[in-house]
């Protein structure tokens, strides 16, 4: 299962089927979900000339050219193209759209194709934004799709395109899987009921997937996890996507002083970029080992360059340039951010503050954690937000123990700068997933067996001191596969067909031949997607493949801005 090959293997066909030189129109969703899995340079090399939005209507007419229309079957899109086909700028259509589409919106395009250019429409379902192989989101943004309605229960808008999305990657993986859902999330409960439905009404489309034992779609809520959002990360992805910020594989570095032309935007691609494939998982330390490597290896190669002495020297010179010139602005591109997260860790003191993260996240040492917190909350040097992450994560860990200073905390908070706006995350985060609304003891704190595992844990030789916390999504696959605790995951995770006879999770033979889609209402994150990664290659011997899906991928900031904006009674 591979998100990324998924969404490829649908534009290649798009590109493929139609031979001669021709023009994409795409709208403003699939723009940035084709940008995620191709480039420019292949789309030239299907015959593509001209790459525009189909909402743009100030294109040229080049009545020439062949146009492939590649679009969600949303009512603006469909809109915009019976404008198109009103005064058609091209001489053939070729409409592909992204998802299932309504026979009342084939029957607008019909009547509206009054030139007859539209030679087909097809249904191709890549209807999500494939991030890595592993890992897939819907693109639910606070601002154009928030994810709650007021407290635990959908925003209709975003539960419907949520249901299209995950929809569109089991057709794409010719996938009908077996739905277990968290039993404390009536969101998690209401999505697979919704998914449920339309497998069972489509049945021309899912009816050709016989439901098997081999494939089962894992729906939780990130309100049982909010611990892992709000972590320092420490590898080079995780890193980038925080504290920079990547945008459908897109880094702005405009922001930078004095930043060379460019690489004022960068794009990341494990496709098109080697070091990055190679170096996404390292953590921080190792990566600058590894950039100096890459950086001698650009060295050798110019000096060898330089040594051009014969007329056969400068043809093997002339065949390498293209090759060279990439290796070239690769390097400058990946110093140059590097450079950067060096600036901010240092700046922001992300060193002192993560280790405090993950010790808050970690283990369980009451009275030393709230003083380094007093400490650090005093700090001038340390940003605001950090020292309310701090915060937040000490009052999750911390809000049933009979000395829990939230309240000092809070004050502290704001008697050292911080806006009681900003304060006020404190209370949401605990409302939305305290220990009152997680279903698991994320702390291993709740109980005397769970602490001496805790106690345990923070005893073993930690390779990182600012890498120890595991998420709990991992912890709960990991234990699944190996076939531990399965009445626990099983009574977690019910079935949503209570008549289903899949096989028992964590049964104690452990997992063999499954593909386990993992999909996180409320948000995935990198550092869960490195978890899976880890996992396939750890348990490719018992031919398991796991793929994790959310509705967005947060980081810290984007995690607290989505809760900000919604009422948790």
């Amino acid at each position: 299962m591979d998100a990324v090959k998924a969404f490829q293997y649908y534009i290649n066909r798009i590109l493929s089927d139609t031979t001669g030189m021709k023009v994409l129109l795409l709208d403003k969703e699939t723009t940035p979900m084709i940008s995620l899995v191709s480039t420019q340079s292949y789309l030239l090399s299907k015959e593509t000339f001209l790459v525009d939005k189909v909402e743009n209507v100030h294109r040229d007419t080049l009545r020439h050219l062949k146009c492939i229309c590649f679009v969600r079957p949303t009512e603006a899109s469909v809109r915009a193209l019976v404008d198109e086909l009103r005064s058609p700028k091209y001489g053939d259509y070729y409409v592909y759209v992204s998802n299932i589409l309504k026979k009342s919106m084939i029957e607008v395009l019909a009547e509206n194709d009054e030139s007859e250019v539209v030679r087909e429409v097809q249904e191709f379902y890549a209807d999500f934004y494939a991030a890595t192989p592993c890992l897939f989101h819907v693109g639910l943004t606070p601002a154009a799709h928030p994810l709650f309605a007021e407290g635990y229960s959908w925003n209709p808008g975003a539960l419907s395109r949520t249901v299209q999305g995950l929809s569109s990657v089991l057709l794409s993986m010719k996938k009908r899987p077996n739905i277990r859902y968290e039993r404390n999330s009536a969101m998690a409960q209401k999505l697979g009921q919704e998914l449920q439905y339309l497998m069972d009404h489509e049945s021309s489309l899912f009816g050709s997937f016989a439901r098997d034992n081999q494939t089962q779609l894992f729906i939780i809520d990130r309100k049982n996890d909010p611990v892992t959002p709000l972590l320092t990360q420490w590898t080079y992805h995780a890193m980038l996507h925080d504290l920079i910020g990547v945008t459908n594989g897109r880094i702005d570095l405009s922001y930078v002083p004095d930043i060379r032309p460019e690489v004022k935007e960068v794009m990341l691609s494990q496709d098109q970029d080697t070091f990055f494939k190679q170096s996404q998982y390292l953590n921080f330390g190792d990566l600058g080992v590894s950039v100096r490597e890459y950086v001698d290896t650009y060295q050798s190669k110019t000096e060898s360059h330089h040594q051009i002495q014969s007329i056969s020297d400068m043809k093997r010179f002339v065949e390498a340039y293209p090759e060279f010139r990439k290796l070239s602005g690769n390097v400058t591109k990946h110093v140059t951010l590097i450079g950067e997260l060096s600036r901010i860790v240092a700046n922001r003191q992300l060193l002192a503050v993560s280790e405090l993260e993950q010790s808050l996240a970690c283990n369980e040492q009451h009275n030393n954690d709230l003083r380094a917190l007093r400490a650090m909350i005093a700090e001038p040097k340390i940003a605001p937000e950090n020292k309310l992450r701090c915060v937040i994560l000490y009052a999750l860990r911390y809000e049933r123990t009979q000395s829990s200073a939230i309240a000092e905390l809070k004050q502290l908070l704001i008697t050292n700068g911080v806006d009681a706006d900003q304060v006020s995350a404190i209370d949401v985060v605990l409302r939305y997933g305290g220990a009152s609304e997680r279903q698991t003891d994320i702390f291993q704190n709740e109980n005397l067996f769970s602490r001496g595992k805790n106690i345990f844990k923070g005893l073993q030789g930690i390779e990182n001191v600012y890498t120890q916390h595991t998420p709990a999504l991992a912890e709960m696959l990991e234990q699944m596969i190996r076939g531990k605790q399965g009445l626990h995951w099983q009574e977690r995770l019910p079935n949503l067909d209570p008549k289903a006879r899949p096989p028992l999770i964590g049964n104690e033979n452990g997992l063999f031949n499954q593909d386990i889609i993992v999909f996180v209402v409320g948000g995935a994150m990198l550092e869960e997607e490195m978890a899976v990664a880890k996992l396939n290659a750890k348990f490719s011997n018992q031919n398991v493949r796991i793929l994790l899906g959310g509705t967005s991928v947060h980081s810290s900031t984007s995690f607290l801005s989505e809760l900000s904006t919604t009422f948790f009674p």
